[in-house]
């Protein structure tokens, strides 16, 4: 149980897969790999369009889908995916540009030591150890956390930070004035949740089971125990309601998504929300906390510093990619020209006739 536990946690955390080892004998008979891009000095290969093809199919298994689902999806969106490649291979050499790999290195440290903690692990060799035990390779977990973290630093310290510093005192209050309500503190609630799947099963015995529960909890039945008993809300193919009870966290009520916010509006602290339809199920919420929001609008300069900065940013980012791509080398194999060029918004013709990168003279 406890490496199972490591599993969910490593992979929810780092967002990664575990991916089977290659024998020595496999490797050596693997000589030649397609090539599906050039980016800069970099490339990216059949076999690594592959494997994040499988890291999506496994994502989307878990959000519900089918496993033909899952393939279907991911093979029609193929060309955004090498379009997603290409952008993480210029984000991650901007980065080594910057000279962040300090950064980078001890905010993985970070990560993993807190994980280790939340999973009473006296170290990182020990929770190594355990990720072993619970099928993951440690390298490649840290190796993928390292680039996502990478990734993220670049956009913070190019993008996020230049629009969320450079704002005057002024833009900010004038900002606020004309958005008040947006500076309203909303109600937030804290819930639990019970998640009964269709999968493989009568959709009418599902709902069957989940007005009895419901009548099972409004009777004085604990939510944490039925929870754990009942809820198949699961992660990298494990049960979490054994663990966490059904919890599910604290969410301002404007975030929550319409029909979860629609099924608690008038259940009170305690009670039992009416059984809720979904695509691939039925949920069944309890409210644990309920805090009024207030009616006064009040300056913070951090949060409006951020609310401007959120607004601004998407389409700063995209910019700056597109920046990124126009200075890049990037030449991807013929047959993925056409599907994949009009995404990165680079024209066939600019893309054959930029020079590649120069190579490099051994010191």
């Amino acid at each position: 149980m406890k490496s199972k536990l490591i599993l969910t946690t490593v992979a929810f955390a780092f967002l990664t897969f575990a991916v089977p080892a290659v024998s020595a004998q496999e490797a050596e008979l693997t000589v030649v790999d397609e090539v599906i891009a050039q980016v800069n000095d970099d490339v990216i290969t059949l076999s690594m369009l592959k494997r994040e093809s499988r890291e999506r199919v496994e994502s989307l298994k878990q959000n519900g889908m089918t496993e033909q689902q899952a393939n279907e999806e991911v093979t029609k969106r193929k060309a955004e995916l090498i379009a997603t490649m290409v952008n993480e291979r210029l984000l991650l050499q901007k980065g080594k540009e910057l000279e962040l790999a300090n950064d980078v290195e001890a905010e993985v440290n970070r990560r993993m030591l807190e994980v280790a903690r939340e999973q009473g692990i006296p170290s990182i060799e020990k929770l190594d150890q355990a990720m072993r035990e619970a099928g993951l390779d440690p390298a490649y977990t840290r190796q993928s956390l390292r680039n996502e973290v990478m990734k993220q630093m670049v956009i913070q310290q190019e993008v996020d930070r230049r629009i969320y510093f450079g704002l005057s005192l002024d833009e900010l209050q004038k900002y606020f004035e004309a958005n008040r309500a947006k500076f309203l503190k909303p109600e937030n609630v804290v819930i639990s949740e019970i998640y009964l799947t269709f999968a493989g099963k009568n959709e009418a015995d599902v709902k069957a089971k989940a007005q009895e529960l419901v009548a099972q909890l409004r009777g004085g039945a604990d939510f944490g125990s039925v929870a754990a008993t009942n809820s198949e809300r699961e992660m990298n193919g494990v049960r979490v309601a054994p663990q966490n009870k059904g919890k599910v966290g604290r969410f301002e009520t404007p975030n929550l998504r319409e029909d979860i916010a629609t099924a608690i509006k008038n259940v009170k602290v305690g009670g039992i929300s009416d059984p809720l339809r979904t695509n691939d199920g039925y949920q069944i919420f309890r409210v644990d906390e309920r805090n009024p929001g207030s009616t006064t609008a009040t300056f913070n300069e951090d949060q409006v510093r951020q609310a401007i900065t959120g607004e601004r940013a998407p389409k700063q980012r995209e910019d700056y990619l597109q920046n990124l791509r126009n200075d890049a080398y990037v030449n991807l194999a013929k047959d993925y020209q056409e599907s994949v060029l009009p995404l990165l918004k680079l024209s066939s013709q600019s893309a054959s006739d930029t020079k590649p990168p120069a190579a490099k003279k051994k010191s």
